[in-house]
């Protein structure tokens, strides 16, 4: 006989999980040892949430008694493909179909197993299985997180007795509301990241949203944006241009990120990025291994594309390296976290400086004494250049085309 008082722990200990922020595998490690200390025999469980990020479409958590882990991973959007054949083969996507809330299939009374998956169950020793969806409002839901989907299976000879079954009924609702709320935090660490950049995300999310806060900054600031991207858009079918920005924008932001930057803004074809390190030195390397990294992966990415028929470019890179206001700026009812001075808008005039000097990257002489000194012999200047609203002429940088 499973004790109240056992259900209300377990109730009260999700609750406290859910409001303190613990990660899910936790959740679900901790609840499955809890039920089964309390005499809910529980073998293994899955759980499924549906998330908003533009890579894949959920998470999946999974818990087992016999082989004693517990795991997380995501799965794909279930658009098409076998991830479409794999879902529409499921007991949840049956259940959505059929507007129910909850399927049992008792396995050790030999009912019939249709769907691919309990028959793998059914083998792997267990004896008895119940789904539940729970839905969510919609005012409940973000995105394609509508409903916690949930299953349990068990290994005792005869089954689910009643009073487990009851018992479940009565925790998964908590269980529910503490999952969501992990998953809240998840997506909205997703957003911040993905729309703001990692560095920015990471200072939103920890409380720093005053308009007006900001901090001054010493930083390797990077601004790069296609050639001839105006030209290339008129001569393109339409369809083909979001896929080219995200070829090209990707190949950037990728190359960014692998060397610790952080991309601070998508303009148009142009993308903004700063690298921070205690020691500029260790940051303006950063950027210069990201230009590799750019470099190598534009040729493959250039080479595919023609393979395709599909229009290519190159990619033109201003850096330099100086002082900039970081932070919230805009009106109460729009902020954009940022960088903004001088030093911003003299990245964006070294960038846009290249096509007229025909040369792919282009640096300031501040950038150049700030490189390790191994770096500097790949650097040649290319001469002094006005710079629109700037009022002194300024000595750029390249690097030396024989060592490329």
């Amino acid at each position: 006989m499973i004790q109240q008082s056992s259900l209300s722990e377990i109730s009260l200990w999700l609750s406290q999980q859910g409001y303190e922020g613990v990660a899910e595998e936790t959740l679900l490690s901790g609840f499955c040892e809890r039920c089964n200390s309390a005499g809910i025999s529980i073998s293994s469980a899955l759980i499924l949430m549906d998330t908003l990020h533009p890579d894949f479409e959920g998470h999946a958590f999974r818990w087992d008694s016999h082989d004693v882990f517990e795991s997380s991973s995501v799965y794909d959007f279930t658009d098409d493909g076998t991830a479409r054949e794999a879902w529409e083969s499921s007991v949840f996507f049956h259940l959505i179909k059929e507007n129910a809330d909850e399927a049992r299939h008792r396995f050790y009374l030999g009912e019939d197993t249709k769907f691919p998956k309990l028959s793998e169950l059914k083998q792997a020793g267990h004896t008895d299985y119940l789904a539940a969806i729970h839905r969510f409002t919609d005012r409940g839901s973000i995105g394609e997180m509508n409903a916690f989907y949930s299953h349990w299976l068990t290994r005792h000879p005869e089954g689910f007795h009643d009073d487990e079954l009851a018992a479940l009924r009565l925790l998964l609702p908590t269980l529910a509301l503490a999952f969501k709320a992990a998953s809240c935090m998840r997506i909205i660490g997703t957003i911040s990241d993905v729309y703001l950049g990692r560095d920015a995300g990471r200072k939103v999310m920890s409380g720093t949203i005053t308009r007006g806060e900001v901090e001054r900054i010493d930083a390797v600031l990077w601004f790069s944006d296609l050639r001839d991207f105006t030209g290339i858009s008129d001569r393109a079918e339409p369809d083909q241009i979001i896929p080219f920005l995200n070829d090209y924008a990707g190949l950037v932001i990728d190359a960014i990120h692998a060397h610790g930057g952080s991309v601070l803004k998508l303009i148009g074809d142009g993308v903004l990025a700063i690298f921070r390190d205690a020691d500029q030195s260790s940051g303006c390397a950063a950027a210069l291994a990201s230009e590799i990294t750019m470099r190598t992966n534009l040729t493959v990415l250039n080479n595919r594309r023609e393979q395709e028929g599909l229009p290519t470019t190159d990619v033109y890179l201003g850096l330099h390296v100086g002082e900039v206001f970081y932070g919230n700026i805009g009106s109460r009812n729009r902020l954009d976290f940022t960088v903004v001075g001088p030093a911003v808008n003299m990245v964006s005039r070294i960038g846009s400086l290249c096509s007229s000097v025909d040369r792919d990257t282009v640096m300031s002489r501040e950038f150049m004494a700030m490189c390790p000194e191994s770096m500097r012999g790949f650097m040649v200047s290319i001469g002094r250049y006005a710079l629109r609203g700037f009022a002194r002429a300024h000595e750029l940088y390249t690097i030396d085309p024989e060592m490329c």
